[in-house]
Formats: structure tokens, sequence, C-alpha cells
């Protein structure tokens, strides 16, 4: 996840303190370190017009791979409501990640195009499997592939599953399984990480993971002060927002005591001040940019949660979007 991921993300919004039933679309995901849900049709539909309103070539980019997609897999982005993403980690070996990924869209697709259109673009390179009564289809592509005209993988092998009339699975063949014996109940839910991905019913993209101490170890931020501080927190979660002008982040990190966010909140702000100096050294768009986010830049601690929001102008992230 970046993968916003890896990326900050977003509310100036009032927080709201009452814990909100979580989508079905993200309660059928498997057990996860890290979910995601996206409102991908508003964002395809609406945010991303309103973002490059100034730049038509973009969009126009953008919609050419949408359709690509269409093409090469039957399915069109354009008829999905939500993307859920569940995200699990493990440490094959010391000091490496590895990250497997699921994906959930609900809409309207149609199984028979999919099927036809995956085997025309795996060259016949195709399989299906059969798991509690679904089916779960097997291509082979071996190449770049921009899902949904969006996210850019390198892709070998990938599975999906129609999980009911509007739910449709994207993943490797194992995560596709484990999504469908959630259906059938063999799997507890992640309702922690739900309820933090869904604190903003207004937000585009809300997010929530867990941090083991294995991974925040596994990270290599380059100074140990930093990487101190950071071993303390447990938990991020935040929100992707939009107005008709800006666009609004939120990233909240919980810490194992007060203590721990206050040091991480201190250690932000001596970086803001320093931030400063370099960002002055930007030019162009990442100038822009960078400028607009820190100005905005508010880091705050509420117990042994630390919280960062800022907002930028549309205008100003245009020319980042789908590079």
């Amino acid at each position: 996840m970046s993968l916003a991921l890896l990326s900050v993300t977003g509310q100036t919004r009032p927080k709201t303190a009452a814990v909100r039933t979580p989508p079905s679309l993200m309660a059928s995901l498997p057990e996860s370190d890290g979910v995601a849900q996206v409102k991908l049709r508003r964002l395809l539909n609406e945010v991303l017009p309103q973002v490059l309103a100034n730049n038509p070539s973009k969009l126009a980019e953008i919609n050419a791979d949408l359709d690509r997609f269409k093409t090469r897999t039957g399915l069109d982005p354009r008829s999905f409501e939500q993307l859920a993403l569940g995200v699990k980690y493990s440490y094959p070996s010391p000091g490496i990640t590895k990250v497997q990924t699921v994906a959930l869209a609900n809409g309207t697709f149609s199984p028979g195009a999919m099927v036809a259109a995956g085997r025309i673009a795996s060259d016949g390179k195709y399989r299906e499997e059969k798991h509690q009564g679904k089916t779960i289809y097997i291509f082979t592509i071996d190449e770049n592939i921009k899902v949904f005209g969006m996210f850019d993988f390198s892709v070998k092998e990938i599975a999906v599953a129609p999980l009911d009339a509007n739910t449709l699975a994207l993943a490797d063949p194992s995560s596709i399984r484990s999504v469908i014996d959630v259906g059938h109940g063999r799997q507890r839910r992640n309702e922690e990480l739900l309820a933090l991905a869904s604190r903003d019913p207004n937000a585009v993209i809300g997010f929530g993971s867990n941090l083991s101490e294995q991974l925040l170890k596994n990270l290599d931020v380059g100074n140990a002060a930093i990487e101190q501080d950071l071993s303390a927190v447990r938990q991020v979660y935040g929100s992707v927002g939009t107005t008709p002008k800006d666009v609004d982040v939120f990233l909240a990190a919980r810490t194992v005591d007060a203590n721990s966010a206050r040091n991480l909140g201190d250690t932000l702000e001596g970086l803001k001040q320093l931030g400063a100096f370099f960002v002055g050294r930007l030019s162009g768009a990442r100038g822009v940019l960078a400028k607009s986010a820190l100005t905005n830049l508010k880091v705050s601690t509420q117990a042994n949660e630390l919280q960062i929001r800022t907002a930028v102008a549309q205008a100003d992230i245009a020319p980042f979007v789908g590079n």
C-alpha cells in the first residue's frame, strides 16, 4: 500500500468520535495486517476530472489506460463502486519484508467477458480452479499492467474470482482462496482495522494498518534517532478527502504510550523546520507542492496518538497524477 503507500493520506474535517459499522466490502477481506478502501467510482468520475481540469491531456491518458485495462481483462473500472485492499506482511529473511495484497471490487461486470479477455491477454496461459463452490480464473500475464488503469504492477500470474453477482476478487490464487474462506466464516475479520479505515465516511480513501516490531525494524530511514521514535508506533491510519479546491490529508500514528507520541511529535516538528530550508530549494511543480504541504502541515498529539494534517491545492497535485 503507497503504497500511499505509502503515501500519507487525509482529512481536515471534524473528527468523529463514534465507531461506525465498516463497509461490507472491506469486511470480506481475509485476515490482514493492513486494510484500505477506495471509493473508486467517485475517484474516477469526480475527483480525477476535478483535479485534472486544467490538464486535459493527462486526463485523456488516464482514460486511455482505463480503456486498455478493460480490453485486457474484460473489466471496466468505471463500473465499480468501491475497491477494498488487504495487505499481509511476511519476513522471509533478515531485513526483508514481503507484502501480499488482495483486492476486492464491487459493481457490475460480466464473468464471461472477463474470462474471454483474460484468455486473449494471457495468450492461452489460463486455467480454472474450484474452491468452496467458487470458480477461480488464473491467468499468466508476465508483464507490467496498470490494475484498474491506475496502479502499475509487474504481474506474472493473476487470479480472479467472482464472489457474487456484484463482487470480484483479484490477487494470487492463495489469497483468493482465503477471501472465499472468509465468506464461509472460516476466519476472523479485521474489525479494529476496518473501524480505523472508516473513521471519515466522506473520505475518498481510508486505511488502517498494524505495524509489527519486525516491520519497523526492517525499515531503513538512515537516522538512528528517528528509527528509535518510530519503533514505538504500533498502528497507523488515515484518509484522503477533497473539497472543491483542495485535497485534505490526515495521518495518525498510535504509539505504545503518551510519552512516545510526544517524542515523535517533537521529532516531526524539528523535521518540519529543517524541511522548510530544503523545500525552499526545490523548483517547479515539486517545489510548489512541497511548499503548500509544509505550510499547511499541523502536528498534534492526543494521549498516545500523533496526528498530522495538511491540505494542498488540487492544481498543485495535478502534475503528479498518473506518474
